[in-house]
């Protein structure tokens, strides 16, 4: 994010005034230094909250509303921004956009939109920028004359719900606490040396870099393996020390924001320095200046310098521009809806494979002459004859889709899908009809189909009973293979293992060497030895079909030692790809959950991938009673020790379900799971987290 433009009236000490960063319409200044004397910080505050997101100036001390109120009449500010694609939002055809923020005698802080706008330009959109939301969107510090340091009392977990606050503050509130050196040093040699990180090696290698060359600190030992940063910190220079904190603190934190990043310290943003020239001697000025240019490439720096040290900037680094950033693509043109006719518009609402209900409709209209397009989750064309609609899943974003094309489409809309109900079906003269390909072109070479249907068992959570019966035929292997011009099959079967032939399917299987994904899972318990020894001889592999696979169901703990030894059959090693899908939330407790990932760790291959129970029309509510018993403390710390080296991000989600029935019933959380959810993905949103109990409760309350 960059700062294009600031217009303010009513604020504090400034009745009313405007800055402007442009250089031409490409460029911006990369250092604008603003002239000493008069109410400068109060400018640079100003441009901290137009750029700190209100959710978090709210956090601010007390005082700094007096910048925004003066009178009766609100006090407002103007601003253009210019995020990043890709950095500040996912889309990729945003340009500048600008907002007011009116803040009343009340001191509540509100964005106002485009009718409130008095100097906004009218070509430049209006929008809510989400400033303060998520670790790396709108990038932005600022700091104040008098820096301070936590000195071993620094939280690098994110415990903070308001951490970003900490990344402007010291401009309002000079008992701020700037990033403990010795511990981030220590942290970055952990893994630019130790493990080798390239990102942390080119962090540290930065910093080593520019304060030697620039300040002249010796840094030649804190690249060693064995370098002690307590002595080595000790061992700079007071004004040293002093002269490289917010250097520190600022490469922690695009650390933090960007974590995947070769380069951090390149990636963009902007930054508030007030009375920077007090960080070192004057002498050494310049140098600092210098430094923080070459470590921060990318960075919009914005100065408020002493009188006496407007000299130290040269002609080059005032002359510096950063280009604007600018839309991948022209604007309004992705979001833009192709004009699109057709007879029939086929909607998939929410298959996460293929919709092979679509694929015969769409084969079955085209053989009329009608022309066809598909459309994903929400589609609206209002130029087509007729909707078909197909919903799988009866969750929630699901429902809600629906209600919305219903209201869209009325009478032209025909639904069909599990999620809708288990009745409604293809007639028989569409169901016999091949599949159109066309429709899906990510197929590619993939054959996607049933050669059975139905299970015999009567499993409470399951709709294949009630929806398709017991196990029968539906299909030829040649006819969904094409006669052999496909060679890679996704088969949907609900239950192969159970057909009376099932040896002889899956011999065919082998014989043609087919590679096959087994989507729906098989049914370990109806193994024998002769289906074992067949099926080790398919190409068993994932949908993408890009690794071996094997699929298998274990929803609970009924037959584990059945499971063992049929598992056994299959001669399985540790360089197998075996997963096994376990349902939770139906009617296992915590005890049940935590055997069966205990039992599926010591399988040789095997993992987990945990589906959270979806009620289905007319189907039974989750068994909510006794999941926990009096050693559910002790079982979650056994749960979260059994690792999988796969689909732990599944095992998360499942944490996070676990963690919110925990606090739902013993109305706190649980502090190791808690850890866990949070090792590896959005850490940033760990405060937020605690501090509203797992999502049971509103941020501020309590």
């Amino acid at each position: 994010m960059y700062l294009l433009s600031l217009h303010f009236e009513n604020a504090g000490g400034q009745t009313s005034g405007s800055l402007c960063f442009h250089i031409n319409r490409e460029l911006i200044s990369k250092w604008t230094i603003l002239p000493s004397g008069g109410p400068q910080q109060e400018i640079l505050q100003l441009i901290a909250i137009a750029c700190g997101g209100t959710r978090f100036v709210e956090q601010l001390p007390s005082g700094w509303a007096r910048l925004l109120q003066g009178t009766d009449t609100p006090s407002a500010m103007e601003f253009i921004l210019a995020p990043h694609p890709g950095i500040d939002t996912q889309s990729s055809n945003l340009t500048i956009f600008g907002n007011r923020i009116e803040v009343g005698s009340n001191g509540k802080v509100t964005l106002t939109g485009r009718k409130g706008c008095r100097w906004l330009p009218s070509d430049i959109p209006v929008r809510s920028p989400g400033l303060g939301n998520g670790n790396a969107s709108y990038f932005f510090l600022s700091y104040g004359p008098q820096l301070n340091f936590h000195n071993q009392t620094d939280d690098f977990d994110f415990m903070d719900p308001y951490f970003r606050l900490r990344r402007f503050s010291s401009l309002f509130d000079t008992r701020t606490r700037l990033t403990d050196p010795v511990a981030f040093l220590a942290r970055l040699h952990y893994r630019a040396v130790k493990w080798k990180r390239l990102s942390a090696q080119r962090t540290l290698e930065g910093l080593c870099r520019v304060f030697q060359e620039f300040l002249g600190c010796d840094t030649a030992s804190w690249l060693e393996p064995d370098c002690d940063f307590t002595k080595l910190w000790s061992c700079l220079d007071p004004w040293m020390r002093r002269a490289v904190l917010p250097a520190l603190d600022a490469a922690r934190h695009l650390r933090d924001a960007y974590p995947r990043q070769l380069e951090p310290l390149h990636m963009p943003g902007l930054i508030l320095l007030y009375r920077p020239d007090a960080y070192c001697p004057p002498g050494h000025f310049r140098g600092w200046i210098a430094m923080m240019d070459a470590l921060f490439p990318h960075i919009q720096f914005i100065v408020v310098p002493d009188a006496g040290s407007m000299g130290s900037f040269s002609q080059p680094i005032r002359d510096k521009g950063l280009p604007v950033p600018t839309p991948s693509k022209p604007p309004g043109k992705s979001g833009a809806r192709r004009k699109v006719t057709a007879d029939v518009l086929l909607l998939d609402i929410d298959s996460r494979i293929p919709n092979l209900a679509l694929m015969k409709l769409s084969r079955y209209c085209k053989s009329r002459g009608q022309t066809v397009i598909l459309g994903r989750k929400e589609g609206y064309w209002p130029d087509v004859e007729r909707v078909y609609a197909s919903c799988v899943f009866h969750c929630t974003p699901s429902q809600k889709r629906l209600r919305h094309v219903r209201e869209y489409y009325g009478n032209d809309l025909v639904l069909g899908g599990s999620g809708v109900d288990l009745v409604t079906r293809l007639p028989d003269g569409i169901e016999d009809v091949p599949a159109d390909y066309s429709l899906y072109p990510e197929l590619q070479d993939r054959a996607i189909g049933f050669l059975t249907r139905g299970c015999p068992f009567s499993c409470p959570f399951c709709i294949v009973p009630q929806k398709e019966g017991a196990t029968r035929q539906v299909g030829d292997l040649n006819d969904l293979l094409e006669n052999g011009r496909r060679k890679k099959l996704i088969l949907l079967d609900d239950n192969i293992l159970s057909h009376p032939r099932a040896d002889d399917l899956l011999e065919d299987m082998a014989r043609k060497g087919l590679m096959v994904n087994f989507n729906q899972t098989l049914d370990i318990r109806l193994l024998d030895q002769e289906l074992a020894r067949i099926l080790r001889r398919i190409q068993c592999y994932n949908i993408s079909f890009t690794r071996s696979n094997y699929y298998f169901s274990l929803n609970d703990t009924h037959y584990l030692e059945r499971v063992s030894r049929h598992y056994a059959m299959l001669n399985f090693t540790t360089r197998d790809n075996v997963e096994f899908v376990c349902m939770y939330g139906f009617d296992t407790t915590l005890a049940e959950d935590v055997e069966r990932f205990r039992f599926l760790r010591s399988l040789p291959g095997a993992y987990v991938f945990v589906q959270e129970y979806q009620p289905f029309p007319g189907g039974p509510a989750p068994i909510a009673e006794a999941f926990f018993d009096d050693k559910a403390d002790e079982l979650i710390d056994e749960l979260v020790r059994i690792m999988f080296s796969q689909n732990m991000k599944s095992v998360e989600k499942y944490y996070r379900w676990l963690s919110k029935r925990y606090v739902e019933t013993f109305g706190k959380l649980h502090p190791r799971l808690v850890d866990y959810i949070f090792r590896y993905n959005n850490r940033d949103k760990k405060g937020i987290y605690i501090q509203t109990l797992a999502g049971t409760k509103a941020l501020h309350e309590g």
